[in-house]
């Protein structure tokens, strides 16, 4: 019975929301840092073919994409500039999905679902479980 009302329930405690917020930042952190690391390891196979965003060039489009997979997802994981590393990761997966002609389902069903985890975590906030909170005292 008392499983029953809280499935039910509507109410949202601050304690579900800072477990929320770090099972998303950890989650999505995690999963994009090997994204990053390929295309690291494999720069320069990859600024060869990689898209020029706004006319920056393949290789500098590359580390930006790089930075954002890398860098940012290590910033959420440790929950340092939570919202502000959110950023250039949705960018770069809103670049992706213009890439791929917005086709969301398919070969590139990640990259919609990366974006609102992205989404997510933005509005949320890092949590209490996080460096942002830590530094805020």
């Amino acid at each position: 019975m008392k499983l029953k009302k809280i499935l039910l329930s509507t109410n949202v405690s601050k304690t579900a929301n800072d477990w929320t917020s770090l099972i998303l930042r950890l989650g999505f952190g995690i999963l994009m840092i090997p994204h990053g690391w390929g295309k690291l390891q494999n720069f320069s196979a990859y600024s060869e073919k990689f898209i020029s965003f706004m006319g920056l060039g393949s290789s500098f489009s590359l580390a930006l994409c790089i930075f954002a997979e890398l860098i940012c997802s290590a910033l959420l994981i440790i929950g340092l500039f939570s919202r502000f590393a959110t950023i250039p990761l949705l960018i770069t997966t809103f670049v992706i999905m213009n890439f791929h002609n917005w086709i969301l389902f398919g070969d590139y069903d990640l990259v919609p679902a990366f974006m609102l985890g992205y989404f997510s975590i933005l509005i949320l906030g890092p949590g209490k479980y996080s460096l942002d909170h830590f530094l805020s005292k």
